[in-house]
């Protein structure tokens, strides 16, 4: 009884370290939705969508994910942008995806302009923001995938100021290009001699404060950044809907969207951090229950 009861001692002393040592948990909620741009007003840093529809997955046991959009409640959705930049890109008329943190609308954490004839087309050749929040590939197959460097002095709650930012180009799935900008620098990679540039800027941002020693063990926001892309697709080039891993959402790249083109998703991406804490204390408890019954 004894021995038993020490082996029981031992699984909730490790559960319990388990419990100090979990990673930074994001758990700030992510809306993505599309839809069309009505207005923009550049005297309030604002921009209107209308007729938006929210980006979701459900996830059926043994099968994967289903992706869909799903017409809101709400005919229209306003928030400030990202960055002004987005005033060049956005003048009224664009179909565009775009996420808020949040809650939907209010402050636009991302937006990216679509392009193409039919939604089963729809590919992005702008994005102003955060691009990992969008879940539509770039056009012409290309991707781009970025990680910001945190300045590990300048650290609140989860999240670090960001120095620069470390970015891949890819072109076909294949990293072409590797390069760190810092704040305010850009780079356009046109080496596919098609006609073809993707050019990226990283403007400012925030990186996750647990890649700081000791920043780690806490629960709060994910980090968020601004970014411009834009791609020059070759000319005449036909889109198509190619489902490659891009720097949005390389986790849903291969899962096909339905012909009416994350929340669910992002939410469970922004919650994935925090679900450790509760397999934790279930495990926690579990264990007690049974040391409990092991007394008897």
């Amino acid at each position: 009884m004894e021995r038993r009861m020490v082996i029981c001692g031992a699984f909730v002393a490790a559960l319990a370290l388990c419990m100090l040592i979990a990673p930074v948990s994001a758990v700030i909620l992510e809306v993505t939705v599309k839809g069309q741009v009505s207005t923009v007003y550049p005297a309030k840093n604002t921009l209107t969508i209308k007729n938006p529809a929210q980006y979701g997955c459900d996830f059926p046991a043994g099968k994967d994910p289903v992706c869909t959009w799903k017409p809101m409640d709400r005919m229209v959705l306003t928030g400030t942008v990202p960055d002004a930049a987005a005033f060049q890109v956005f003048k009224g008329g664009e179909v565009v995806v775009a996420t808020s943190a949040g809650g939907a609308g209010e402050a636009w954490v991302t937006l990216a302009r679509l392009s193409g004839s039919r939604p089963s087309e729809e590919l992005v050749t702008d994005i102003v923001g955060e691009p990992r929040t969008i879940p539509v590939p770039l056009i012409s197959d290309y991707a781009v995938e970025t990680e910001t460097i945190p300045d590990c002095t300048a650290c609140t709650g989860t999240v670090c100021t960001a120095t620069g930012a470390t970015v891949a180009w890819k072109s076909s799935g294949n990293t072409v290009l590797e390069k760190t900008l810092g704040k305010g620098e850009s780079f356009t990679y046109n080496g596919r001699n098609d006609g073809s540039a993707v050019m990226v800027q990283f403007v400012s941002g925030q990186a996750a404060a647990q890649s700081c020693p000791g920043k780690g063990g806490m629960t709060g926001s994910q980090a968020f950044s601004v970014y411009v892309i834009h791609v020059v697709p070759p000319a005449g080039a036909r889109q198509t809907d190619i489902r490659t891993a891009t720097t949005t959402r390389p986790d849903e790249a291969l899962t096909p969207l339905p012909s009416i083109p994350a929340a669910a998703a992002q939410s469970t991406s922004a919650k994935s951090g925090a679900a450790m804490p509760a397999v934790v204390f279930g495990a926690l408890a579990g264990i007690v229950l049974l040391c409990r019954s092991m007394r008897r």
